[in-house]
């Protein structure tokens, strides 16, 4: 179990860094669509490829942070019962997502989308509006993303598990959401 849970604390270091770089794309973004605006509206300038690198910092942002949404146990769930059960009860619940929805999404997602990505970038693939850019960065966020919520799904089973054997500590405070 020592050695399963070094695996999740990688896991969760990796996802730490690929979260930074979501952050930053977010900022990035902002900064892009405001100097694009500025421009366009003053100079009447404007550029495909601005309008297009925005698209691909978004997705970034969402892909490279999905797993540390996961990792900080910030995710969307239906909590209509979920916050009535106790932590053990809450681990159950979440080891049945994890291994019986989560983990197989991942896969078939992954499964799906290496491919496009994959072909994209043999083909070099470019965007069909003028001043466009290549397309295989955007796609590449894809198959990475999941590849990343599907090892962060792994390293929380290993949490939950080594929790339920009281090997590991981890803050099972739940607090509902405002509706």
């Amino acid at each position: 179990m020592k050695t399963l849970l070094s695996f999740a604390h990688l896991v969760d270091w990796v996802n730490d860094r690929f979260a930074s770089i979501a952050k930053w794309a977010v900022i990035l973004s902002c900064a892009i669509s405001a100097g694009n605006a500025v421009i366009r509206y003053t100079f009447d300038i404007s550029s495909n490829a601005w309008l297009e690198i925005q698209w691909y910092m978004f997705a970034a942002c969402v892909m490279l942070g999905a797993a540390q949404v996961l990792r900080v146990n910030e995710h969307v769930r239906v909590d209509v019962i979920y916050g009535q059960f106790s932590s053990r009860g809450r681990v159950w619940i979440d080891l049945f997502g994890l291994v019986f929805f989560l983990l197989p999404a991942m896969a078939l997602m992954l499964h799906f989308s290496a491919p496009l990505f994959l072909r994209m970038y043999l083909m070099h693939e470019m965007s069909s509006n003028a001043g466009g850019l290549i397309r295989w960065p955007a796609m590449l966020m894809l198959p990475l993303g999941f590849t990343l919520v599907f090892f962060q799904g792994l390293s929380e089973i290993i949490k939950r598990i080594g929790w339920l054997l009281h090997v590991y500590d981890m803050d099972l405070h739940y607090e509902r959401p405002l509706q």
